[in-house]
């Protein structure tokens, strides 16, 4: 029985003296006597004040970052454009950076720490002239924290894990993975070639997107736009081998051409080739390198024909409210007039809901398709003012066996309309009434 107590005390020690070495070779944010519980501010700077940012890695790889003219740039090993996202997440993690405690004052043995080659240097350049060195060591045994070091000082700090993980980066995580990097609010010309046609649009003096080429003609201001912030989030995946490197630039040479779209902002053009293969779709950019896959939903909009972009509303107006609306027909002429929240013909206030329902079907009112020809005589004429005056629209109708063809004024397009819809907006013109009388109070 003795023997049997002896032997699991004997283990026990054993076990005891395993954790006193451990703790000695790695102490924890508390473990010294010289530990404190305070949570010291290591680093407390802006991203206002930042200049240049320099990481480097165990292993003696660099990667240096710097802000020119407003923007982050990787200037080293590789000159590339830096995610300005990116950017703004790490210098979010130096305003403030706190440690958790002290864990030595005074430390004789920056080894015990894994300080004395850091996993992680990070060197902070401000604009003032000021650096800090901030090296990050072993993770700490318990808990999710890491030693660090500021400055190549004595002093040894537990710091929060994530802190670590901001700066522990590589230079694809850095780099701007967009294919293209236009500044989408200063786009003014967008040419898309393909196969089924070519198609250029540009803005008009009330910042619309329009169909300039290969004729004059509205552009479908949602579909255009829908299209340009597809190609602002286009990225790279640079998360494959090398293997799948060359796997996209050969399916990109043996694919088949779908489009090639040129996008020109303010500060030039900018072109994306894109081509199919098989079902997928791949991108070569003329600002980056390489050949990338692009989502299926990007390459489909490339893929669109002149006429998916143009617009076949009738009626520009949309949601502002007209202050105008004249009906010609052959019985006559309607001239609707509104003064303030009220609407008048010929000086009487009509009803302000059966105006509203001629409103809302003109709002409405959108082709089914297009024409070049087919428009005859003018069976009747519907003009809406709106935009306080700036915009005015006058639209011919004429009458075809299946129902109409609209003419828009100083337009060469033609739009071909079901008659039901164009015969409801007969069918509430005729339908405005006067307002009723005001009651006696």
């Amino acid at each position: 029985m003795k023997s049997r107590n002896l032997l699991i005390a004997a283990v026990l020690l054993a076990a005891l003296s395993g954790a006193v070495w451990w703790a000695k070779k790695h102490p924890e944010a508390s473990s010294t006597g010289t530990a404190t519980n305070s949570s010291p501010k290591l680093l407390d700077i802006t991203d206002a004040q930042l200049q240049s940012i320099d990481l480097t890695k165990r292993n003696g790889d660099t990667i240096a970052l710097q802000r020119q003219n407003g923007k982050w740039v990787i200037t080293s090993p590789q000159q590339l454009p830096a995610d300005q996202d990116a950017m703004t997440s790490m210098a979010s993690a130096l305003n403030p950076l706190t440690a958790d405690s002290v864990v030595e004052d005074k430390a004789t043995n920056m080894s015990t720490y894994g300080l004395s080659s850091p996993s992680v240097t990070v060197r902070v350049h401000e604009k003032n002239g000021k650096s800090d060195t901030l090296a990050f060591g072993d993770d700490v045994p318990a808990g999710s924290l890491v030693y660090a070091r500021l400055n190549n000082g004595a002093k040894v700090y537990a710091v929060s894990s994530s802190a670590k993980t901001s700066f522990d980066k590589t230079m694809n995580d850095l780099r701007d993975k967009h294919l293209l990097t236009f500044n989408q609010n200063s786009v003014s010309r967008i040419e898309l070639a393909s196969a089924k046609g070519t198609v250029e649009f540009g803005k008009n003096n009330q910042n619309e997107w329009q169909i300039v080429k290969p004729q004059p003609y509205r552009a479908d201001n949602f579909e255009v736009e829908e299209l340009l912030r597809k190609l602002s989030e286009a990225k790279m995946d640079l998360s494959g081998s090398g293997d799948d490197v060359k796997k996209a630039a050969a399916d990109f040479a043996a694919g088949q051409q779908v489009s090639s779209v040129t996008v020109t902002d303010a500060g030039g053009t900018q072109t994306l080739q894109v081509r199919k293969n098989k079902d997928d779709y791949y991108a070569k950019s003329s600002v980056v390198s390489g050949v990338y896959k692009i989502s299926a939903d990007l390459g489909k909009s490339l893929e669109k024909t002149p006429e998916d972009f143009r617009n076949k509303k009738i009626f520009d107006f949309g949601f502002s409210d007209p202050t105008k609306i004249g009906i010609q027909q052959a019985s006559g002429e309607k001239v609707l007039a509104r003064s303030g929240t009220d609407w008048k013909l010929n000086g009487q206030t009509m009803d302000a809901g059966s105006v509203q329902s001629v409103i809302d079907k003109l709002r409405d009112l959108s082709a089914t398709k297009f024409a070049v020809t087919g428009f005859t005589a003018t069976s009747f004429t519907i003009s809406v003012t709106s935009n306080d005056g700036k915009r005015s629209e006058r639209v011919d109708f004429a009458k075809t066996p299946d129902g109409y063809i609209a003419r828009r004024q100083n337009e060469p397009a033609l739009y071909v309309l079901d008659a039901k819809p164009v015969n409801d907006i007969l069918e509430a013109a005729n339908g405005i009434k006067a307002a009723a009388p005001a009651k006696k109070k």
